[in-house]
């Protein structure tokens, strides 16, 4: 029976399931027993090519037989979860329950004893289980780099469209040498670009090596054939890369690399996130009311920067679970203990929320535009900012202790044009110097702020297209 959204207890199959549709093909139940039918069906087929040394039933499989392998190994049909799930029922044993759907299904084919004893041979379940998590994992970081491009586009658009917008800095949240709103966006780009990056970068492992990660079974029946080699090309013609030391599991290293490459990634749109929240909280930034939303129950004026707030509680979440994912799972007692099992399961859950959070970042920032008005006036009643300015020329100059003159000057004080002006006259400098000095406004004084987001169109770094 269908699940009812107002009937799940997790928000991700209920109130925000929309949201995580895109993962639900790659990390769902269906999804893991799937790609376990495929795993079974590409053994079969590699110990086809393979024709290991002794093995003769590899060497007569029947077209047949073939030609349904291969179908289970692309796109087991719709109703295999289901038919899997009914023979666990009797087996209580996920990963049996596959091995006897694909039994069954190649002995409707006519595939001789013999030939099924080639179905799961030599493996254990954790073979099984480690490449289909891997290749679901690999599956789900392509689809979601797919759904990250379009929030990544937009920071780069904002920080392009006003690069050369001045806006005052808040370092502790006090008045600070001015930026440019672009800038400020752009810095955000070039971080997301190198941790997005990192993630893309992390390799993805399997193992397929038996019970205690040392051929043991493989030997003992064939002891003439090449495992390690058809253990190697097996992994690889997956996409993967070899693991070749382990014990019955694969160690999940790489998975915990995977996991805190997604929650660093995270903590930035965290930053961005609240930074945009207070720019929106100042009146920098401006929310376009979309029409029928309400935005408080009894406050008919309110645009709430709800989407940002969603996403940073959703990225709260979703860390939380990729923290525990990356400290627990490279930890196993002994050759193999089961805690990972029922923590793996849960992937799903964490890039659920991080995948909500995004879109959520994306709606956002989508509703933003600068108020360049209200970001102006503050620049305005900020001269002290000029501060720095000075006292740096002064040290420039040679001028002693110019530093201490601006904080003397300036310091836990509002400094307007003409006191400003009035300062830079009586200060022991050239009076071509002066000058230029008291040619300086605040809206002004943003350094190379707009170069520098030049510097990020031509940057190589913002790659958004996945690499598996």
């Amino acid at each position: 029976m269908a699940l009812d959204p107002l009937d799940a207890l997790s928000p991700i199959d209920g109130r925000y399931a929309s949201g995580a549709a895109a993962l639900r093909a790659h990390l769902s139940e269906s999804a893991l027993i799937r790609e376990r039918i495929r795993i079974e069906a590409e053994w079969l087929l590699a110990l086809h090519r393979e024709k290991p040394a002794g093995l003769e039933a590899a060497a007569t499989l029947s077209e047949n037989v073939l030609a349904v392998a291969r179908d289970l190994a692309s796109n087991p049909p719709n109703e295999a979860a289901q038919a899997v799930k009914k023979i666990e029922q009797r087996t209580n044993h996920d990963v049996k329950a596959v091995e006897y759907y694909v039994r069954d299904r190649l002995a409707v084919a006519g595939a001789s004893a013999a030939a099924l004893e080639l179905v799961h041979f030599g493996c254990t379940s954790e073979d099984i289980n480690n490449l289909a998590y891997a290749r679901m994992l690999q599956s789900a970081r392509t689809a979601m780099l797919a759904e990250w491009s379009p929030a990544l586009a937009t920071l780069r658009d904002l920080a392009v469209r006003h690069a050369e917008l001045p806006m005052l800095s808040r370092t502790h949240g006090q008045t600070a040498s001015p930026t440019t709103l672009g800038k400020e966006f752009a810095n955000v780009v070039a971080r997301l670009d190198r941790a997005v990056d990192r993630w893309r970068k992390v390799s993805i492992l399997g193992k397929w090596n038996g019970a205690v990660g040392n051929f043991n079974a493989h030997v003992a029946a064939l002891p003439s054939a090449d495992w390690e080699g058809v253990s190697d090309r097996f992994i690889r013609s997956l996409g993967l890369e070899v693991n070749s030391l382990t014990t019955q599991i694969e160690p999940h290293d790489w998975i915990a690399e995977y996991c805190d490459a997604v929650a660093a990634t995270n903590v930035i749109v965290i930053d961005l996130c609240r930074d945009t929240w207070g720019y929106i909280s100042l009146g920098y930034l401006r929310q376009r009311a979309v029409a029928g939303e309400v935005g408080s129950s009894t406050m008919p004026h309110k645009v709430n920067p709800i989407d940002f707030e969603n996403a940073e509680g959703n990225l709260g979440i979703a860390n939380a679970l990729l923290r525990h994912f990356s400290e627990k799972l490279p930890i196993s007692r002994w050759q193999r203990d089961l805690t990972d099992s029922t923590v793996l399961r849960n992937l799903g859950v964490a890039l659920g929320h991080v995948l909500i959070a995004w879109k959520a970042l994306q709606r956002g920032l989508g509703k933003i535009d600068a108020d360049p008005a209200r970001i102006n006036a503050d620049l305005e009643q900020a001269w002290e900012v000029l501060g720095e300015a000075v006292q740096t020329a002064l040290r420039a100059a040679g001028v002693p202790n110019g530093y201490e003159l601006l904080k003397d000057f300036t310091r836990g004080r509002k400094i307007d044009g003409p006191a400003y002006l009035d300062f830079v006259a009586k200060l022991p400098l050239p009076a071509s110097e002066k000058t230029r000095l008291a040619a300086l406004r605040p809206e002004a004084y943003v350094g190379l702020a707009s170069t520098l987001v030049g510097d990020l169109k031509d940057s190589s770094l913002h790659e958004t297209q996945p690499r598996d």
